[in-house]
């Protein structure tokens, strides 16, 4: 039954409501006969409005995770948490319900509007800003590393592979994010799969092209990429080549001309996990002269290289280094800070930063973690950080 004007004024009444402070238009709701079963088929979002303006160009959102994964939700370029939100006032889905902005606009002096509610909710989906889960990208890209073209494994096909498609249906990652980071892991797309080197074939790769540079005297920063390939071409491919010339170098065209400025920072980092790969620790001393008769003629090596990948124990007797790597860490806060206070006891926050850099989110600082995950106190004059929980 549709409610008439005078049953409209007598409700008004009872809940002692003036007429003259309300919209003139009157909104009747009745539940359709479908709006029950209907309740369950629908979730209802609620979105920041950078993506809402994204769904409306046409972009899409996309829920992913495994069953053992907690869902997050994918916009081009950013990933959010998923969380359910109960609230105490019931949802209505309204087809076609309009708000007091909109009879305002269009100056409609119905009185009474009958609209059909199509179904209920009691909670909706709210989204959190969160780091993409990208520890979980280098662990399967690791399940079968490039050892060169003419290796074994490359004439066996069981080895795992996985193209962009299938890195966008199991990483909780935008594809903006998932991009960026395969450029951070240096991996390449070979044969249409994305692939990580194997890090010994990486430096035969590296020690091919300092040789050359060495051999033609030319400057680290203007290395010709064509040259290299004529000359470098009958002993890797070129592909590989060029790529071990990105992942070292910066590229830039001058007269027609591709040239790479190779990192020395990148060199001397790398040479650097060569060594300390197969070593337990190093005595600190004999490390640094090691290192520094290991890299290119020229080039410098300081430890601010290794941030995130190597760390200093000034306390033992000699002093040591050992490799640290900080994609080795878990990725949950609480689980990194607990790994990395289980490996030593107080840090200063030179030596953790690099080690925690990462799980800073937007408008977070290192400062802002460091209170929330562990405790300070004063050893000798230098702040030092331990854990706020025990360690086992």
């Amino acid at each position: 039954m549709k409610r008439t004007r005078e049953e409209v004024d007598a409700t008004l009444q009872i809940a002692k409501l003036n007429a003259a402070e309300l919209q003139p238009a009157v909104h009747c709701l009745a539940f359709g006969p479908g709006a029950g079963a209907a309740a369950g088929d629908f979730c209802l979002l609620e979105l920041e409005p950078a993506l809402c303006q994204q769904l409306e160009a046409g972009d899409s959102l996309v829920i992913r995770g495994d069953k053992d994964e907690r869902a997050v939700l994918c916009s081009k370029d950013k990933t959010y948490d998923l969380k359910i939100a109960d609230t105490s006032n019931m949802l209505l889905f309204i087809p076609g319900c309009k708000t007091p902005d909109q009879l305002k606009k269009e100056e409609t002096h119905c009185n009474i509007i009958h609209a059909e509610i199509f179904g209920f909710s009691n909670n909706y989906w709210e989204l959190r800003r969160c780091r993409p889960k990208l520890k979980k990208l280098k662990k399967l890209l690791m399940e079968n590393t490039y050892e060169g073209p003419d290796s074994q494994k490359e004439k066996d096909s069981n080895h795992s592979k996985y193209t962009t498609e299938d890195l966008l249906d199991q990483i909780q990652a935008s594809e903006e994010e998932i991009m960026t980071q395969l450029q951070v892991l240096n991996a390449c797309e070979i044969e249409g799969y994305w692939r990580l080197l194997e890090f010994d074939y990486e430096m035969k790769l590296l020690n091919h092209v300092t040789q050359l540079v060495d051999s033609e005297s030319w400057s680290f920063d203007k290395v010709p990429l064509n040259i290299c390939l004529q000359e470098l071409g009958p002993l890797e491919p070129e592909a590989m080549i060029e790529h071990c010339l990105k992942c070292y170098g910066k590229k830039y065209v001058e007269e027609g001309e591709v040239y790479f400025a190779l990192s020395a920072d990148k060199i001397c980092r790398a040479t650097a996990q060569m060594l300390l790969q197969n070593a337990v620790k190093f005595n600190l001393a004999e490390f640094q002269e090691v290192w520094q008769q290991s890299v290119p003629e020229g080039m410098t090596t300081q430890l601010d290289q290794l941030k995130g990948l190597a760390l200093v124990d000034r306390h033992s007797r000699p002093e040591i280094i050992f490799l640290l790597k900080v994609d080795d860490l878990p990725e949950d806060n609480q689980e990194r800070f607990n790994s990395l206070f289980s490996l030593r006891e107080k840090w200063t926050e030179e030596d953790i930063a690099p080690y925690i850099q990462d799980l800073c989110g937007e408008k977070q600082t290192i400062g802002a973690l460091l209170t929330k995950y562990s405790r300070s106190s004063i050893q000798n004059g230098v702040k030092v950080y331990n854990s706020r929980r025990p360690i086992s």
